[in-house]
């Protein structure tokens, strides 16, 4: 079983890191292909035995120039190395994970041997462009959703990260019985004991505003530094703070915003954290905010942070967005067009309102143990490559002697999946 991977290093992409763990634990055999993040890892952090084949990035996009570049050389390393998969008997299916939806030539191959080629839709790569540049031109907007196109029609079968994807892909011309929803989240192990006691005062008094994730321009994190600085005005400079959990390529920017606007003592950057420390953060947070603003791409995408925030009953303040209230319900406090201001005010509200973020918190975590758990999701996941590779399986038996490509199943113990780690976004 191979996983490719062309945005991120693996060990800072929380699902893929659920994803493989599931799937060691029914038994596959793992590898992934994806840039190349800590040069001293071999396999994927909390995994018993999952491979990394790392590339090198020499170039990070920046521009529709400088993103071609990076594309097309994550293209030539990735096929490289999954050809090189392919012969040492390792790859009898595949899942690759957008962004970018380039790899469909790679998916024609992969189905002319007989294996199946499975998409992880993680973005909706034609609205994730129109976001970070307000205009999009036209031209590279049509050859995107092409490539959307070819990459949904040439897959197996497609993974969705909620019903709203799934919508899209079924409107691009995918059976519906074809994909299968399987939510972000992390699993019930990954989360420390939540105090579930009445009051979720800090020890220390100072009230946390939390955010964790991607710092792009997508992401709008400038919102919530301005959001402090609105605060500021209503509540001074004590007895709360605002902490800025991750990083991207938009770090420098919000750093120099923050000191520009004078905020060192009130807005503090954690950089990325490992899964323990985020997990720690989230445990003394007091509200989360979620500044994504009111897209199409964000109306239409469950973000992995607030379930992240979910799982810990951590109140949450968001755009008023489709998914996003679908997945957090009554846990979440809306407002209408993710203005600085708007989100300063609800913040302030939840802030002085201990009684409704404890009524929050209930809620939420009544949603994550019922609903949005990894534990609801793996089985689903799981089900698709079981599937498809006893279909195969099958077919290899009518002819040719089979390859067992399904190994036995083994289950690890619990203190052997170790928490993954950095924080990442859709």
């Amino acid at each position: 079983m191979t996983i490719l991977i062309a945005n991120l290093p693996a060990e800072r992409d929380r699902r893929v890191i659920r994803e493989c763990l599931t799937l060691e634990d029914r038994g596959f055999d793992v590898t992934i292909i994806a840039p190349r993040g800590d040069r001293r890892l071999k396999t994927l952090p909390g995994s018993r035995n999952a491979r990394l084949k790392p590339y090198p990035v020499p170039v990070a996009g920046g521009g529709v120039f400088s993103f071609a570049v990076e594309f097309g050389w994550s293209f030539l390393c990735i096929g490289t190395r999954l050809v090189g998969e392919i012969f040492a008997g390792r790859s009898h299916a595949v899942q690759v994970c957008n962004p970018p939806d380039v790899y469909w030539p790679l998916a024609l191959l992969l189905r002319a041997l007989g294996r199946p080629w499975v998409f992880d839709h993680h973005d909706l790569c034609p609205e994730v462009y129109a976001s970070r540049v307000g205009t999009p031109n036209k031209w590279v907007h049509r050859v995107l959703s092409a490539f959307e196109w070819m990459t949904l029609r040439t897959a197996t079968e497609v993974i969705a990260t909620n019903e709203s994807f799934k919508d899209n892909d079924v409107r691009r011309g995918v059976n519906p019985d074809k994909v299968t929803v399987v939510r972000n989240g992390p699993s019930i192990n990954e989360i420390a004991a939540v105090d579930n006691t009445d009051s979720d005062e800090p020890a220390d008094g100072v009230l946390k505003v939390v955010y964790l994730g991607v710092f792009g321009p997508q992401d709008n994190v400038e919102g919530a530094v301005l959001a402090a600085d609105e605060l500021t005005r209503r509540r001074g400079r004590s007895g709360w703070k605002m902490v800025l959990a991750g990083d991207g390529e938009s770090m420098p920017a919000l750093r120099k915003l923050a000191a520009e606007k004078g905020l060192d003592d009130v807005v503090e950057f954690t950089g990325w954290l490992d899964g323990p420390s985020v997990d720690a953060l989230l445990q003394e947070a007091t509200v989360a905010i979620q500044p994504d603003l009111p897209t199409r791409m964000n109306q239409l995408s469950t973000m992995a942070k607030t379930v992240e925030y979910v799982g810990r009953g951590v109140p949450v303040v968001a755009a008023d967005l489709i998914e996003t209230r679908a997945t957090l319900g009554d846990a979440g406090a809306y407002v209408a067009n993710g203005t600085p201001a708007e989100f300063a005010e609800a913040i302030d509200g939840l802030l002085d309102d201990p009684d409704r973020r404890r009524q929050m918190r209930k809620l939420g975590r009544e949603r994550f143990l019922g609903l949005l758990s990894w534990e609801h999701q793996a089985p689903a996941y799981a089900s698709v490559f079981e599937r498809l590779l006893a279909k195969r399986l099958r077919r290899a038996g009518r002819g040719t002697p089979a390859t067992p490509v399904i190994p036995r199943q083994r289950t690890a113990p619990a203190s052997e999946q170790a928490e993954p780690a950095t924080p990442s976004e859709q």
